[in-house]
């Protein structure tokens, strides 16, 4: 039972980290269903472990890419690529809200924003901001011809993915459609810009819960973070595919839904 439940923990997060429905609240909400522990904000993020290695894979022609450029300059070089620059101006304020909430607030989350109900009114309120960008005029703004304004106003939006219920990449891809660019380049930038966010806040959590993971057992651990991988490359595959052709309609619908069930069960 300990394994499957670690299957299904790792199931879920890599299938909802990328798809924009949220992780976070789907492990807290489908653990109560299902009648298993809440994996918690530490377990959670730990596994997310497996959905950035997922990104680096499935991105790694790009990484190879940019290692390759300048081999003997390589920070140099990191310094100047545009589009690194752009993930690392869109991180800065995740980091800042995050950081600040661990260090001064702690408990804010456990005690006050992984209820049930401010699950479901989250999700409410992200099925009508994902409307409104799936709603709003086709852009052209893209990978290529953005500026540094538009990867901060979408870092701003990301730092928001730290409430429980919001989905990192459901607001990401939403503030990035409604400021104008495609949609194709909208997820990919939010899947790039995924890999420091996840990495940082996965790390964070396993430093702060360092002695806790003591008490859960190597192969359960590592059979999630397994399974999340799996998951992730399949989350990340279909949605890039499904999303360019289709946009968020199906997500919104599900989102609406996700709420309504959740109320139904308080």
């Amino acid at each position: 039972m300990e394994y499957l439940k670690f299957i299904l923990y790792g199931l879920i997060q890599g299938l909802t980290e990328f798809i924009p429905v949220s992780s976070t609240a789907h492990l807290k909400v489908i653990s109560l269903f299902l009648g298993i522990d809440d994996p918690g904000a530490s377990l959670s993020a730990t596994i997310q472990f497996g959905s950035v290695l997922a990104l680096a894979w499935y991105f790694r022609n790009d990484i190879f890419y940019f290692r390759t450029r300048s081999s003997k300059k390589f920070f140099e070089y990191l310094l100047h690529e545009s589009l690194l620059k752009s993930i690392l101006i869109a991180t800065i304020p995740i980091v800042l809200l995050g950081g600040s909430i661990k260090l001064f607030i702690p408990y804010f989350f456990d005690n006050v924003l992984r209820s049930n109900l401010s699950i479901a009114l989250v999700s409410f309120l992200m099925a009508f901001f994902m409307y409104l960008a799936d709603s709003s005029k086709r852009g052209s703004t893209n990978i290529k011809n953005h500026n540094y304004s538009d990867s901060f106003l979408i870092g701003f939006f990301q730092a928001f993915a730290i409430f429980p219920g919001v989905s990192r990449s459901g607001i990401t891809i939403s503030s990035a459609l409604i400021s104008g660019w495609e949609r194709g380049d909208a997820a990919k930038f939010s899947f790039l810009l995924g890999i420091p966010a996840i990495s940082l806040a996965a790390f964070v959590e396993f430093i702060f819960s360092f002695n806790d993971f003591f008490s859960i057992g190597f192969l359960p651990l590592f059979i999630g973070l397994v399974t999340t991988f799996l998951s992730s490359l399949l989350a990340i595959d279909f949605l890039l595919k499904y999303f360019s052709s289709n946009g968020l309609k199906i997500f919104i619908i599900y989102r609406v839904i996700f709420g309504f069930v959740i109320l139904l069960n308080l």
